[in-house]
């Protein structure tokens, strides 16, 4: 054992070095009496390193994310000389959502609103005090970024130097990670900006999925995706953060749950915690668990296009297949069969998943879609031009 390598704790989960834990985190106090608490798991390598946080389950019927966290994590306990070789730490919150976990949704039942948009972001400005899913976030983040009571020892401290938050998308949707764009403005450089997209991409690359970068600069902040979990902990915090998509919601995929764990090892690669013959046997690789690219240029995540008549929507593109703009993407016919609108590409693309149902108003997007971007990945925050 190293002399400077110590024990890590995060809530009741402490680590010996070359040793895994599970506990628990508290993060609030119910009504009933007893805590809401977290699963927590923590790997801690016999000999110093990178940190590399693992997140699943911000949306409580993202089923494979949450197993890809905990195959993960077991891949790992469950190899001695996997664990031995570890440098550095990897520490899982499987459910990061247990109230969304215990009513199978999207929302928990606290407030009815989107768990994945209350991460710090010190540019928000509201008029009332927190709300509970809002403190939830808070203590999470602290803990990932180290503010918050990783340890008794300041050198037992988790702070990620980079996280993978597992997500499912809609159904039937073709997987794939998301790299953000890096916002500069008051409280980054330009500069410094572009040296953390520089380390977001290599993070991502190694990750192996498809990569979509975000909605522009002005879309991702109207849609508060700064203060999603990995929004937050790359532009509040500097740290590289990616969000892995992993197919259909509610079910388990275990093709991608393969796929997934194949990522997470090759991340832990590339940041220097594992040598590459140190991955588990069992772990294969990320290209062996998902479909090529049908595109050969850079994507950007895109709902749309969106319908101008109301009716029932029938797709003519499935997904993972390419168009040209123009192409045809769907009808909107009436609840009689008639014809009302023939929906068509605006951009060069593929498509990721169709839009969930059979209805459709007018000016709602009928697809979720990776179409052709030419942006800049590190923009001004301010920048509605991307």
């Amino acid at each position: 054992m190293e002399a400077d390598r110590h024990r890590l704790e995060l809530g009741s989960a402490s680590a010996a070095p070359g040793t895994v834990d599970r506990g628990w985190l508290d993060v609030a106090d119910l009504p009933t009496g007893t805590p809401e608490r977290l699963p927590v798991i923590v790997a801690n390598g016999a000999d110093p390193g990178p940190t590399l946080w693992l997140t699943g389950g911000v949306h409580g019927d993202e089923a494979t994310g949450i197993a890809v966290v905990l195959e993960t994590m077991d891949a790992l306990a469950d190899d001695p000389e996997a664990l031995a070789s570890l440098a550095g730490a990897v520490v899982a919150v499987p459910v990061v959502s247990p109230a969304g976990l215990r009513r199978n949704a999207r929302h928990t039942y606290y407030d009815d609103e989107d768990p994945n948009r209350y991460f710090p972001d010190a540019d928000a400005t509201s008029a009332r005090p927190p709300k509970l899913q809002e403190r939830i976030d808070a203590r999470l983040y602290g803990a990932i970024v180290g503010e918050g009571d990783a340890g008794s020892d300041p050198a037992d401290a988790v702070a990620a130097d980079a996280l993978i938050d597992c997500h499912t998308a809609g159904v039937d949707s073709e997987p794939f990670a998301i790299r953000d764009r890096v916002l500069y403005g008051d409280r980054r450089s330009e500069s410094a900006a572009e040296a953390l997209a520089t380390e977001l991409e290599s993070v991502v690359d190694a990750f192996g999925f498809p990569t979509l970068t975000e909605y522009p600069a002005a879309e991702y902040v109207e849609e508060n995706l700064q203060r999603s979990l990995a929004g937050a902990v790359l532009n509040e915090a500097g740290i590289p953060a990616f969000t892995a998509e992993l197919g259909s919601h509610s079910v388990v995929d275990d093709r991608l749950v393969a796929g997934g764990v194949a990522g997470a090892f090759a991340v832990a690669v590339e940041r220097g915690l594992l040598a590459p013959d140190d991955v588990p046997a069992r772990v294969g690789e990320p290209a062996e668990h998902v479909d090529e690219v049908p595109v050969d240029y850079p994507v950007r995540r895109y709902r749309g296009p969106t319908t101008e008549t109301s009716g029932l929507v029938r797709h003519r593109v499935d997904a993972g297949e390419s168009f040209a703009e123009g192409d045809v993407l769907a009808d909107v016919v009436s609840a009689t069969g008639e014809q009302q609108e023939t929906i068509r590409a605006d951009h060069d693309g593929y498509a990721i998943s169709r839009r969930e149902g059979l209805a459709v108003y007018e000016g709602d997007p009928i697809a979720s879609l990776a179409v052709r971007d030419d942006g800049d990945l590190v923009v001004p925050r301010e920048d509605g031009e991307d």
